[in-house]
């Protein structure tokens, strides 16, 4: 076995274990469940009782613990979808059904350089900043200072800070980024900055947004033509969960309906930025 193989195969086992830092979900047997960041010393209070970290530090993931009431509880890593789930918001954030299509479909991943606006809560950002890695980067533009602020406490609190850029401002005056490869916007008013995604885009990028009403939806549809963007699909997803009782397999009463209409298209050349480019290279 190779000294890069041994090494990846002790990194994996010392990852098997709860460390100190790690941010755990403690999952009670209703599925209710509780993030926490471990800290020696520290103690988690909930409605069954008193966990200590220290009874957590070296355990394995998927352990079973005990309040000191002797609830049940299991320690799992938890997963984006339950960070974004239980995210401080002081607006509506973006469900984990559209946010994961949103990530696909726009090809986001590990390199990506990537523009939000606005970033609201920072439940869409955090997505970003996961899935862009340490390669990758976020520039996410917020004109509410109070948004800004807890969108950032957000990204802190999962130590994901430092792929995030944060810009105070009004995206009326463009993005001062160029060339990243998509741009996704969560405002009422996609239709009027498409000119200034256009002008940070790379040819090819990927534009993407989602719009309560198919008012909004026609206005941008229009707008995306009229500023030579192309291949665009439009749609809206449905969540729906069962019953996960082999006896009674059923679905839930409840469904994550519509939350809202995705607009998904790409920036593409037109004939006079061809023959600009084509004449520069000339040159």
């Amino acid at each position: 076995m190779s000294e890069e193989s041994v090494y990846s195969s002790e990194e994996n086992k010392i990852n098997s274990y709860v460390k100190e830092g790690d941010l755990a979900q403690l999952v009670g047997m209703r599925h209710a469940f509780h993030l926490v960041h471990i800290q020696a010393g520290q103690t988690v209070h909930t409605h069954r009782g008193i966990i200590k970290h220290d009874d957590l530090i070296a355990k394995p993931w998927g352990s079973q613990i005990f309040s000191h009431m002797g609830s049940p509880f299991f320690i799992l890593k938890p997963s984006i979808a339950d960070i974004i789930r239980t995210t401080k918001r002081n607006t509506q954030i973006m469900y984990p059904k559209d946010i994961g299509f949103i990530l696909i479909t726009m090809g986001i991943g590990p390199g990506s350089r990537v523009i939000e606006a606005g970033s609201g809560s920072g439940g869409l950002t955090q997505a970003l900043a996961f899935i862009v890695g340490d390669s990758g980067h976020v520039y996410s533009y917020e004109k509410r200072d109070e948004m800004q602020k807890l969108a950032q406490e957000n990204l802190i609190n999962l130590g994901l800070e430092k792929r995030v850029t944060f810009i105070l401002q009004d995206i009326e005056n463009g993005f001062g980024e160029t060339e990243v490869d998509s741009i996704f916007l969560d405002i009422p008013n996609p239709y009027d900055y498409l000119p200034h995604v256009r002008s940070s885009l790379k040819s090819g990028g990927f534009f993407g947004t989602i719009l309560p009403t198919t008012n909004q939806v026609i206005k941008t549809l229009v707008e995306l033509r009229r500023n030579s963007f192309a291949f665009t699909d439009v749609c809206e997803l449905m969540l729906r969960y069962y019953k996960s009782e082999a006896d009674r397999l059923r679905p839930t009463d409840r469904m994550v309906a519509h939350t809202g209409y995705l607009i998904f298209s790409r920036k593409i050349h037109h004939e006079e930025e061809q023959i600009r480019e084509f004449e520069e290279l000339k040159e």
